[in-house]
């Protein structure tokens, strides 16, 4: 059985580790190409231009559009050559993070996360949009970022939310894990670039990567609470930090190297509906981990856990929490269409899926979640 494990060169955080981020850049070079939008880069400039003096390098505005497109990271690939960059930064959420790893390719490639809303920072993907916003396309590199740095006061200061939905996202890392591993089916980092399939073949995921999953859980079951008032009070705290660490790294390798199952197919899934458009990734995930434990019926005990641990920190635990007040029968198969299209990772559940059983299982967490939530 040929298994595969995938992960960051370096992975970093600390208090005030972005004065750090220089001594990083000199392992490549003098010259660092930062993509970033100008509101995070107001958010921690005085860090950025200390840590410039103080390893003598310099920093290369990129002008960030924000959206991470094929147009603008040719942009950006062309101001990196241009100005003989020896690496790039992606600093900030999502979008500027994905156009870094385009604009490397998986070379020299610092992220920066200032959110912690996702566990992508870790990855050897991204997601590509149009100019306009709609999806476009999966990337997938070479490698992983050479270094993943987090500066835990910069997270402290964040909105509580983001930290909220990474929570979401890394809720279901353990369940995901474990189902693929049940299946025996194919993970992520078995593959380096999508254009050689056939040439490099898939692989299983490793124990290692399972045990990461189940701390990841465990992880924010203990401590997420904790983090989540440390959040709104602005201070790190012990607890806060183990939860940056299970959104990104437990969470990031989790999902990479040990697998995705149905709880992302149904996110997915969700994005048709347009009254959940306000929700965040990490939101959609929560909602969709109670999903997956209908659809595999998962113990009470198991399910009756997820939803305290959701509601404690508050999670959706039902469609209403995402905003979808209603949904019609159409809808909710558009849904459930939407999730077993065949490039969906709801195929690496255990036992054969149908549409039926998926839109079945939003309905009956959908009914679970509400009439839990009323009785707390």
């Amino acid at each position: 059985m040929r298994k595969a494990f995938i992960s960051p060169t370096k992975y970093v955080q600390g208090e005030d580790e972005l004065l750090n981020l220089g001594y990083f850049v000199t392992t490549f070079g003098k010259k660092a190409l930062l993509i970033a939008h100008a509101d995070d880069v107001s958010r921690v400039k005085d860090k950025l231009d200390k840590t410039a003096e103080t390893f003598n390098i310099s920093f290369v505005e990129s002008n960030f559009h924000g959206e991470a497109s094929r147009v603008e990271v040719a942009r950006l690939q062309k101001v990196a050559e241009e100005n003989e960059c020896d690496c790039v930064i992606g600093l900030g959420g999502g979008k500027a993070i994905d156009t870094a790893k385009c604009v490397a390719e998986g070379h020299n490639l610092i992220i920066v996360p200032t959110i912690v809303a996702t566990d992508a920072p870790t990855s050897h993907s991204a997601v590509l949009y149009t100019e306009d916003g709609q999806f476009d396309d999966y990337a997938y590199f070479v490698q992983s970022p050479s270094v993943v740095l987090i500066d835990t006061v910069v997270i402290a200061n964040a909105p509580t939310r983001f930290l909220v939905s990474g929570m979401g996202d890394a809720l279901s890392t353990y369940f995901e894990a474990r189902a693929t591993h049940n299946s025996y089916s194919n993970v992520n980092a078995g593959l380096p670039c999508g254009a050689r399939e056939g040439v490099c073949p898939p692989a299983k995921g490793t124990n290692t990567a399972l045990a990461l999953a189940k701390l990841c859980y465990e992880t924010i079951l203990e401590d997420g609470l904790k983090a989540k008032e440390a959040s709104d009070n602005n201070v790190v705290t012990p607890a806060l930090e183990n939860i940056i660490e299970a959104n990104i790294l437990l969470s990031g390798l989790g999902f990479e190297s040990a697998g995705l199952a149905a709880i992302h197919a149904i996110h997915d899934g969700l994005t048709v509906l347009h009254d959940a458009h306000g929700a965040t990734h990490g939101e959609k995930v929560a909602f969709s981990t109670i999903c997956q434990l209908v659809l595999e019926n998962a113990p009470k005990a198991e399910l009756y856990e997820v939803l305290d641990f959701a509601l404690s920190i508050g999670l959706p635990v039902c469609l209403a929490d995402l905003g979808v007040k209603e949904i019609s029968d159409a809808e909710l198969t558009e849904v459930a269409e939407k999730s077993c299209i065949p490039e969906e990772s709801i195929y690496s559940m255990p036992f054969p899926i149908t549409v039926d059983q998926v839109k079945a299982a939003i309905i009956v967490a959908d009914k679970i979640g509400k009439e839990y939530k009323n009785k707390n």
